[in-house]
């Protein structure tokens, strides 16, 4: 049975997160952008794939499965939380899952929208291994938010993919794969979350 964390209000529609491939459900980084948004009256409801539960358990760092194997344990996780208006998403790799089930997910009317933390455009320094093919059939209102300069798929090479105008994207200043920007650019960190909660918190209103 998947267990599920949940930070903030649960009387209004809810973002579910999951994490990216090493880190789990209750990571800093999530911890940190799950308190945030609760401030922000947004609640969310994480939970970690099958993989990572193991980890706990047995004290391993095995890697996840392919990416196709874990879509049927997202699935069951919004089935799980059918009761309540909600929201996909994830960060980096737990983004890309979320989107590969989101529009079977959307048109069934189970889920409002997506939110991607990070997306794993493509493997660091392999820039054309993509993993947007199944962005191109997207209809569900999709938001995404990436560094500027984040590995996996920085601002110069995203603005070339055309991908769908449902998809809104937030690009935070200098940010990296976890949104952080550097010290020489003058941008902190909170400022880069502040602007990101205040993103989802629009774009759930708007789609929720």
């Amino acid at each position: 049975m998947t267990t599920f964390l949940q930070t903030g209000p649960s009387d209004r529609p809810r973002l579910m997160l999951a994490p990216g491939s090493s880190a789990p459900m209750d990571s800093a980084f999530m911890d940190t952008f799950c308190g945030s948004l609760a401030k922000e009256g947004v609640g969310t409801v994480r939970f970690e794939f099958a993989y990572m539960e193991a980890n706990r358990d047995t004290g391993k760092n095995s890697p996840p499965p392919r990416a196709e194997r874990l879509m049927p344990e997202y699935e069951a996780a919004i089935a799980a939380q059918a009761e309540a208006p909600l929201f996909i998403g994830g960060k980096s790799m737990g983004g890309r899952i979320a989107s590969m089930v989101a529009e079977e997910n959307y048109r069934a009317g189970r889920i409002c929208g997506l939110v991607c933390l990070g997306y794993p455009f493509h493997p660091p320094g392999k820039p054309d291994e993509l993993r947007t093919s199944h962005l191109f059939g997207l209809t569900c209102p999709a938001l995404i938010l990436q560094g500027d300069r984040d590995p996996y798929g920085d601002r110069r090479e995203v603005e070339k993919y055309g991908l769908p105008e449902c998809i809104t994207f937030a690009w935070l200043p200098d940010g990296d794969h976890d949104l952080v920007p550097r010290k020489r650019s003058g941008r902190a960190f909170d400022e880069n979350l502040q602007e990101a909660v205040a993103m989802i918190a629009s774009f759930m209103r708007t789609h929720g």
